[in-house]
């Protein structure tokens, strides 16, 4: 299926052609910049071998994308992908999720149920956050690595399985098997090949096509036939934040961001990057209250230039809460915006603009 979204980029329409994917899970693998296409060159080499493979990344940079694209690009595509997030469930109930159990095993056990080893036979089985597994844990999937056989929990049957595993995780598991938190001969059996996602603040060249990406998709859910792009205050504003969640912070400030524009016709100014930032956020007024009053100077000093860098120093500070979105900063500091920029010009806070 596909369906037409015009896009006003600057004075100009283009008009995108969204098209149904065969793989749901590559629809969002997208970018330009050396680090990003060195990652899928990696994923395309480790791919077809039968082979543990370690994926290691921030959070929100992908890491289940990768896995799922190692799986489809491999001879086990057509074999089930099973995903388990390790985090996710409480540890009594990791072994039963893993290798499953049989009727009457224990209280509630009504009757059999496979674990994800089982289910994934032939296939590949993404664990996710594995470093938050225990050492009995983490010695049970080593066995199953190393045999590619385990018994589910109150039975005594050995089960047979042909598995690939694909762990992920956002720690430094090196460090960890240091400090006996991980156990050292896993790591060397998932690691015979990692692959280590680079942070979107290290893809630059990638920020505004992902976020054009995602505003069309938004733009569309919405029903929108025209997306305008982003004005140069909003693309200043995406370029210049850190993006500690990487790319699924950026698909989340971006869709808000065309959900929040009341005006299909114009470009999207506003960007906002905590939707909780408030006055009114509970412990703000607490805080400000406790605030010290600021002690005056014992000596005599140059008042004139003490306002100054007082003032400098004040929109510095809302410039960075407001993340250098100039309309935001004004509203802030209780100003119009005109009034805000020639405050900029005259300290030689910005660029000399034409």
């Amino acid at each position: 299926s596909c369906r037409l979204l015009t896009i006003r980029s600057g004075q100009n329409l283009h008009r995108v052609r969204q098209t149904g994917m065969r793989k749901p899970q590559d629809q969002q693998l997208i970018g330009e910049s050396p680090a990003f296409l060195g990652v899928l060159e990696h994923v395309s080499r480790v791919a077809p071998l039968n082979r543990p493979v370690l994926v290691i990344g921030e959070r929100g940079t992908g890491k289940e994308l990768i896995a799922a694209r190692i799986h489809f690009l491999s001879g086990r595509w057509d074999y089930p992908f099973i995903k388990m997030n390790c985090a996710a469930l409480a540890e009594s109930l990791l072994e039963t999720e893993f290798f499953g159990h049989e009727a009457g095993s224990f209280t509630g056990a009504a009757k059999r149920r496979l674990g994800r080893f089982e289910l994934a036979n032939e296939g590949s089985l993404f664990l996710d956050e594995l470093s938050s597994t225990s050492s009995a844990i983490q010695e049970k999937i080593l066995r199953v690595i190393e045999y590619g056989d385990f018994e589910r929990v109150g039975g005594s049957e050995t089960i047979r399985t042909n598995v690939r595993i694909i762990g992920a995780t956002n720690e430094d598991l090196p460090s960890l098997a240091e400090t006996g938190k991980f156990r050292d001969d896993l790591l060397d059996r998932l690691a015979f090949d990692v692959i280590t996602l680079p942070p979107l603040r290290e893809r630059p060249g990638d920020i505004m096509t992902l976020a054009a990406h995602f505003a069309v998709k938004m733009a569309g859910e919405l029903g929108h036939d025209v997306f305008n792009g982003f004005s140069d205050q909003a693309e200043d504003a995406l370029m210049n934040y850190r993006w500690p969640g990487n790319v699924r912070e950026l698909k989340n400030v971006v869709e808000r961001a065309v959900y929040a524009c009341q005006d299909h016709d114009q470009p999207i100014v506003d960007i906002v990057f905590d939707p909780c930032d408030s006055p009114w956020r509970p412990g703000v007024q607490a805080d400000k209250e406790q605030a010290e009053p600021v002690a005056l100077p014992s000596e005599p000093y140059d008042f004139k230039q003490c306002i100054q860098d007082e003032e400098i120093k004040r929109i510095k500070d809302a410039m960075e809460r407001c993340r250098f979105n100039q309309k935001k900063t004004a509203e802030f500091l209780g100003m119009t915006y005109h009034q805000l920029r020639g405050y900029l010009r005259k300290y030689e806070l910005t660029e000399t603009e034409e």
